[in-house]
Formats: C-alpha cells, sequence, structure tokens
C-alpha cells in the first residue's frame, strides 16, 4: 500500500489531469472518468481527502514587499507625469467584462483569455487587455473624442518569461500583470496621433533608463499587401501573421517551418516572406518599398507606406528618430490592428534573429506596443459606427522586473517612505511635546513621524532614521522649549542647527525638496 505522501503526489497529479481535461474542453465523459478516479484517491487518504493548507500566492500571483513598491511607484510616477504632460485624462473599467465582449479580437491569443465561471447567468472572462474594454467603453458612452490613460491590472492564462536566461517569476498558465496604456479616439489627419503615440514611448523609456531602446514600427496594411503579393491566400493572412509575430523569438527556419508544415503555405510564398520581413531602414525604406515592382501593385501596401513616410517626417520634429526603425518583421498578432503598428524592445549586441550575419542591436524583451485599430469600435456599436482609435501600451510587469534587478545590482538602497522629518528627544517625559510638534508639521503638510514609546532612546530614534533614509531628525529638549527653538539634524553629515519653532516647517521643506 503506497504511504500517504505518495498518495497526495497522486491527487496532486489526477487534479492536473482533471484541470487540463477542463481546458482543453474535453468530453463530459472523458472528464467524468478522470474525476472519479481523484475522489478514488482521495478516499484512500482519509480525512476526506483533506491536505494541509499550504500558505501561498495562487499560481502565476506575488506579493510585492516596500522595496519593491517603492520601485513600482517610481515607474508609475515616470509614466503618468509622462501622459499628463501629453494631455491625456484618465478612465477606469472593470477587471472583469462579459465572455463575447472579448471573444475574436486577439487572433490565436484567444486562448489565452481568463475565463470565469458563469456569474447569475452571464459568462464572464477577466480582462486580457485595457484596449478592448475601452473600444467597448467608447461605444456604449458614444464618445468620438478622448485622448485617454488607464493603469491596471490584466489577466491571461499565459507562460511570459524574460529572456537571456533570467526566470520570470510567473507560473505557467496563470498571469496577472499591470499594462499602462495611453490612447487617442478620434478623427484626426493622418499620422500625427501615430507619431505622438511613439514620442511617448520614447520618453518614457529615456526617462526610465532601462538602457538602450529601439522602436520597431510596421502597418497592418503593408503586411497584407506584402502577404497578397506573396501568394498567401486571404483566409491565411491572419494566421501567418501571428507566425511572423514570432520572429524576434525564434530563428526565420522555425518560423518558416511553421508556415509551411503546420499552417500549409505554399514554400515559395513563405520564401518570398523571408525576402521581405529580413528588411529594416526609415523613411528612405519606405521609398525603396514603393518602387518594389511586386509590393507596388498593392494598394494597400501603397497606402501603408505612403503613410509610413508621412510617420517619419513628424517624428523627426518630434526628435524621436533616433530610436524608430521601420522594420518588416513586425506582425503584432492580435486581430485588431489596421494600421500602424509598433513595439518598443530592450537591446544588446549581438546577431539579429532575421539576419544572423553580423553584430546589431538585438531584442532582449519587449517592453511595449501598440498601433492603430480604427473598426474596433466599430465592433461595438449597434450601428457599427466606427472611431479611429490609435495607442501603445507599456508592459509595467517587464519593466519593473529590469529596474528592480538594476537596483539590485548596484545596491542601491531604495526609500520605502517619504518622510522628510523625525520628531525625537533627548529627554524623558517628552512624549506630549513630540506628539505636539509632529501634529503641527503634519497640519503644515510635512511628512513626519515620531516614535511609539514615551521615552525612546536618542539612539533608537536616529538608527530608524539611518535605516528608513529618513533625511532630517527634529530634537526637542528643555532647553530647547524654554528658547522656542528646535535642534535640526542631518542624519546624513551629523550637523545640527537650532531653528526657531515658527520656521520649522519651512526649514524643513527647503532642505527636503526632490
Amino acid at each position: 500500500m503506497a504511504d500517504k505522501a505518495q498518495i497526495q503526489q497522486a491527487i496532486k497529479t489526477q487534479g492536473e489531469v482533471v484541470r487540463k481535461l477542463k481546458i482543453e474542453k474535453a468530453s463530459k465523459e472523458q472528464i467524468d472518468e478522470e474525476v472519479a478516479k481523484l475522489l478514488e484517491l482521495k478516499a484512500q487518504i482519509g480525512d476526506d481527502g483533506k491536505q494541509p493548507f499550504q500558505l501561498k500566492t495562487a499560481k502565476g500571483t506575488r506579493d510585492f514587499n516596500p522595496k519593491q513598491m517603492a520601485i513600482r511607484g517610481r515607474v508609475f510616477n515616470t509614466i503618468v507625469n509622462c501622459f499628463k504632460r501629453h494631455g491625456a485624462e484618465t478612465i477606469d473599467t472593470p477587471v472583469f467584462e462579459l465572455k463575447e465582449t472579448l471573444t475574436g479580437k486577439y487572433g490565436e491569443d484567444s486562448k489565452l483569455i481568463y475565463d470565469l465561471k458563469d456569474q447569475g447567468g452571464e459568462l464572464l472572462s477577466l480582462r486580457y487587455d485595457l484596449t478592448v474594454p475601452f473600444a467597448r467603453y467608447l461605444a456604449m458612452n458614444k464618445i468620438t473624442n478622448i485622448k485617454r490613460y488607464h493603469i491596471a491590472k490584466v489577466y491571461r492564462r499565459d507562460n511570459p518569461a524574460m529572456t537571456r536566461g533570467r526566470e520570470f517569476y510567473l507560473q505557467p498558465r496563470q498571469f496577472q500583470g499591470v499594462l499602462s496604456d495611453f490612447d487617442i479616439a478620434g478623427q484626426y489627419d493622418p499620422m500625427i496621433p501615430d507619431a505622438e503615440c511613439l514620442k511617448i514611448v520614447h520618453e518614457i523609456l529615456s526617462d526610465l533608463d532601462l538602457g538602450d531602446f529601439r522602436i520597431k514600427v510596421n502597418d497592418r496594411r503593408i503586411l497584407d499587401g506584402m502577404f497578397a503579393v506573396c501568394g498567401v491566400p486571404d483566409e491565411k493572412f491572419r494566421t501567418i501573421c501571428s507566425t511572423v509575430d514570432k520572429l524576434d523569438k525564434v530563428p526565420w527556419e522555425d518560423v518558416k517551418n511553421e508556415m509551411v508544415n503546420e499552417k500549409g503555405l505554399a514554400p515559395e510564398a513563405a520564401d518570398l516572406i523571408g525576402e521581405y520581413v529580413s528588411l529594416q531602414g526609415g523613411v528612405d525604406l519606405a521609398e525603396k518599398l514603393l518602387q518594389d515592382p511586386k509590393l507596388s501593385q498593392s494598394k494597400q501596401a501603397c497606402a501603408g507606406l505612403t503613410d509610413m513616410k508621412q510617420l517619419f517626417i513628424y517624428l523627426e520634429l518630434f526628435k524621436a528618430t533616433d530610436k524608430v526603425v521601420f522594420d518588416l518583421s513586425l506582425a503584432r498578432g492580435l486581430d485588431y490592428y489596421t494600421g500602424v503598428i509598433y513595439e518598443a524592445v530592450l537591446t544588446q549586441a549581438g546577431p539579429s534573429p532575421v539576419t544572423p550575419q553580423g553584430e546589431e542591436a538585438v531584442s532582449v524583451g519587449s517592453v511595449a506596443g501598440g498601433g492603430r485599430y480604427d473598426g474596433l469600435v466599430g465592433m461595438f456599436d449597434p450601428k457599427g459606427r466606427k472611431v479611429p482609435c490609435v495607442g501603445v501600451s507599456i508592459g509595467i510587469e517587464r519593466v519593473f522586473s529590469i529596474m528592480e534587478q538594476k537596483a539590485e545590482a548596484s545596491g542601491e538602497r531604495v526609500r520605502t517612505t517619504e518622510t522628510q522629518v523625525m520628531v525625537a528627544s533627548a529627554q524623558k517625559n517628552l512624549l506630549e511635546e513630540r506628539l505636539k510638534l509632529a501634529t503641527e508639521l503634519w497640519d503644515a503638510g510635512v511628512k513626519a513621524e515620531v516614535m511609539y514609546k514615551k521615552n525612546p532612546k536618542l539612539l533608537s530614534q536616529l538608527q530608524h532614521c539611518e535605516d528608513s533614509g529618513i533625511p532630517l531628525v527634529a530634537i526637542l529638549g528643555e532647553q530647547e522649549l524654554k528658547d522656542g527653538v528646535v535642534k535640526l539634524r542631518n542624519v546624513a553629515t551629523r550637523e545640527e542647527v537650532d531653528v526657531s519653532r515658527a520656521d520649522l516647517v519651512e526649514e524643513v521643506k527647503n532642505r527636503t525638496l526632490q
């Protein structure tokens, strides 16, 4: 007879079998058969098969400690300040949507949507991104013009991974992460809003100082025109697009193999696609492709190439062309894109995944992406009214992971509070005076702390400041109270100066201006 530990392991394994069958939507008979096996195993263990409660976070989620939250706060502040600088207002939407709202919007990624159980007759799913809920919001409220930002959690049945041997902290099959979106909805002249979205990505990645980066741009119309002239059947456009989208992760030979052997594309069509997706450049490449014997035959492609030229003109005016490259391998697999698409990646020296010869900047991780989606709002509007939209999404989780690693590598001390001054005393029986002074500081808008002991040792109070990174200490004593002053100490230099009680607030604020 197997021991208890072996049975518990068998229960866990059988539970995974049942879960997998449910995900794959196996037949009821198959599921019932495996559930019966699971119940039989639980019966062997006694106590109704109950196992000791394991205290942990759910798969694919994590807690964040104060230091990590401080780093996240920096990221959020940088991003929000940029969005506000560009005139955006913010909205919020529910964390879950009707399942039919999300269905059919993400191409092959739709299998990653996280479905919930039937809730009172409504089939619901956790939101996969912030773009589809935004389009639903516009259609419901009949909004035709808005510039908005939205920072919120999204959920995916995914298996994300960091690159270059670093293990990502999220576990397979479940993913909770934060996206930060900026979108412009409305009818405007071509490429002006699109260029501003790229400028915003440029500003944010420069301000965050994550390292060198590149912003790849392409256009769905160019891609569709390319597929057409290469001999891809219309019905295979989206699925071939999803395969091309993998070029930043796998070599061309693997991509070609998937197109030909798994998706039934003719080898000669795949070879023609391979010639195009190896091309990178700027406005010069757009001009060259407008003269291409094959591509120039596609009205779609020509429209996209003409807009691409205009995009680079505006990017030049925005001083953002130094990091932007027109890259025909960029596909972005989501179904709702209709025009310009872009993706920002962190780079380092190495062989290109498309052209293995030579050393150049290559992707080590996507941190932002977006594009134009002019038809999405119309999918929700009862009368099919379209609202042109373009936007970008910053992946907070990857950005945060990189910043956290940088902080660890540099040994940087990360402050987890914003306390400006500690109210302390060097003598006993001054608790009431400390509390009075703390209240004065709080009421004046100063961030202050006081220790929760009647008679704390001065050394303990100073040590707390050292450990917490509090820059100033306001020290009270019998003599200071008689003289109407406070001894203000700089924790780093240990310099002390007497400041009148009336001037303390201004002095603290002046010394702690960020």
